[in-house]
């Protein structure tokens, strides 16, 4: 047999579940990601793009934001390639810092705000960061890192600058205020040429939830396109029509390209909530706005559902044209609820390193619970052995997931060898990049595709392999689990090998007890293969997650390892 023959990929039997008015392919534009954000501007200058807490920015006049802070960079002294760091919460302030250190020539490396000390000074150090603009809250740690790192300027802004009357803050002793560099600075931003499929726009770390943070290098064009494959994907949206509301952070990938990007080219209209985690205020701008579009995390589902403002925002929720979660699996039994308010509930994947959409479920079409979708337009797909990596797996077999398109990254920054590992020229005679995304997956004959895990995360049990989401879903399924996390810990009586052990948040009302924890195994027990039942049970209040909700396994594990080493 050929490669070809023996490769079930190649066919793409996604394409024929693809809407009709969906592209098979797309002639992208090679542009500077910036542009977007002047053709939003040049063909909707006076809709309103952003609307946040009682003060509106037409498109003309957010432009005009941008620019001047791109000429206010350029005049402190950004050049062509210099790292600029942004770290802020969703605030309008990102899309003028986003946009301007671009439309300078910068690269932008996007901070959570929420992180510690030293995970601020790895990122600054790694990246080599010369300016950053932080939340105010944030500039005594900043100034505490300057003589550790290189940056140079420290610019500043709060919640307050984006009010409705806002006033230039007084001036503090090193760092430059946000709205003192937009009154003083014309929108005469520098001509810096751009090559959008070599310049890197974007250094965005990984969520270090398997290791330590890699930045992944995305051009201009990677962003540009993944923006372009989301809305084009988006046939019941309308350009300068929808309106959305962000409630995903801009600093992940996932808001930044799909809540952020894809939305200025599509001309969207739309307000954002600071503290993602706040539900009460999510739904009161839901019911505010009336959102056409919606995207978040399963766990900020799982929120929703359990708010107790839920029942009055169904009216408003139930208008949502489209409402997409990705990130995380989404527990199926989650996802049947939303779809009972009438919402059209797509489910989809991707990676930091893929900008980061790589599938999503038609919207239109059939939709599979539990499956991520299709692959987007111009997005191949191989799956090959977790092992070797030197056989395709047949149709339905898991196996690594392996991903080749536009929207896959340069490469890790300042890691030769990580991107050596993570990125190949060709495989099975299939010129690349392609990129090892480290999940595991498989695919049915309608070219549909489901992540088993992440192979990081696999239970070996005497040999057999337990794949973890497997069972969090059916520990989801039980009528007294908010949220379930399961990993392997060492087994005591057979060396080298695992024993299954699940961390689960008990709902409200229900109490850990022997009871409690009999009737989940006798529920896993009907789902289950005898290897994969969880063998020990740990009752918590609470589960670690990132700020967009994912459950973080690593320090899960980090805490069984000090128990099994006795350190405390």
């Amino acid at each position: 047999m050929s490669k070809k023959a023996e490769n079930p990929y190649s066919s793409k039997p996604w394409l024929k579940h693809y809407d009709a008015e969906v592209p098979r392919s797309i002639d992208y534009p090679v542009i500077p990601l910036y542009q977007i954000f002047y053709d939003a501007a040049r063909d909707f200058p006076d809709r309103v793009g952003m609307n946040f807490m009682g003060r509106k920015w037409a498109y003309k006049q957010s432009l005009e934001e941008m620019e001047r802070f791109a000429t206010a960079l350029a005049a402190l002294g950004v050049k062509k390639g210099d790292v600029v760091a942004i770290a802020l919460p969703n605030l309008p302030q990102f899309y003028t810092a986003y946009h301007g250190a671009l439309r300078a020539g910068g690269i932008v490396t996007s901070l959570n705000p929420t992180l510690t000390p030293p995970e601020f000074e790895y990122i600054m150090k790694d990246s080599g960061a010369e300016t950053v603009i932080a939340y105010d809250m944030l500039l005594p740690l900043f100034k505490a890192l300057q003589p550790k790192t290189k940056l140079k300027r420290i610019i500043i802004t709060a919640l307050k600058d984006a009010l409705p009357g806002a006033k230039v803050p007084k001036e503090v002793e090193g760092a430059y205020q946000f709205l003192a560099l937009l009154e003083k600075y014309e929108p005469r931003p520098p001509n810096v040429k751009i090559d959008p499929k070599e310049d890197v726009a974007v250094i965005q770390y990984t969520g270090g939830t398997t290791g330590v943070p890699k930045g992944a290098m995305l051009t201009h064009f990677n962003l540009a396109s993944n923006a372009f494959q989301v809305f084009k994907w988006s046939s019941m949206l309308k350009r300068g029509q929808e309106i959305g509301v962000q409630n995903l952070p801009l600093f992940h990938i996932y808001g930044m390209t799909c809540n952020m990007n894809a939305g200025l080219l599509m001309a969207a209209s739309g307000t954002m909530n600071p503290d993602p985690r706040d539900f009460t205020t999510l739904l009161a701008l839901i019911r505010e706005f009336r959102p056409t579009i919606f995207l978040a995390v399963p766990t900020m589902f799982i929120r929703i559902m359990q708010n107790k403002d839920l029942e009055k925002s169904i009216p408003a929720i139930s208008k949502i044209k489209i409402c997409n979660t990705g990130a995380a699996p989404m527990p199926p039994e989650v996802m049947k609820k939303f779809q009972a308010y009438g919402m059209i509930f797509t489910e989809g994947y991707g990676l930091t390193e893929c900008s980061p959409v790589t599938h999503t479920n038609p919207q239109k079409g059939m939709k599979k619970i539990g499956s991520i979708g299709l692959p987007i337009p111009d997005t191949e797909i191989l799956i090959v052995d977790t092992e070797t990596h030197s056989k395709i797996m047949p149709m339905g077999e898991p196996g690594e997931l392996v991903i080749k398109g536009p929207q896959v990254m340069k490469g890790y920054w300042n890691k030769p060898e990580e991107t050596k590992k993570q990125l190949v020229k060709e495989l099975f005679g299939v010129p690349g990049p392609w990129v090892f995304t480290g999940d595991v997956a498989k695919m049915d004959e309608d070219g549909y595709f489901y992540i088993v895990d992440r192979t990081k995360d696999m239970v070996n049990v005497s040999g057999l392999k337990v794949y973890p989401r497997e069972v969090d879903d059916i520990l989801f399924e039980h009528p007294a689990v908010a949220m379930a996390a399961t990993i392997g810990i060492p087994d005591q009586k057979i060396p080298g090998s695992e024993t299954v052990k699940a961390f689960i948040v008990l709902k409200p009302g229900n109490t850990p007890s022997k009871e409690v924890e009999e009737s989940i195994i006798e529920h896993c027990r009907k789902h289950l293969a005898r290897y994969k039942i969880p063998r020990v049970i740990e009752f918590r209040d609470s589960l670690p997650l990132s700020l967009i909700g994912k459950v973080l396994k690593l320090p899960l594990r980090e805490e069984e390892k000090k128990k099994s080493s006795g350190i405390k």
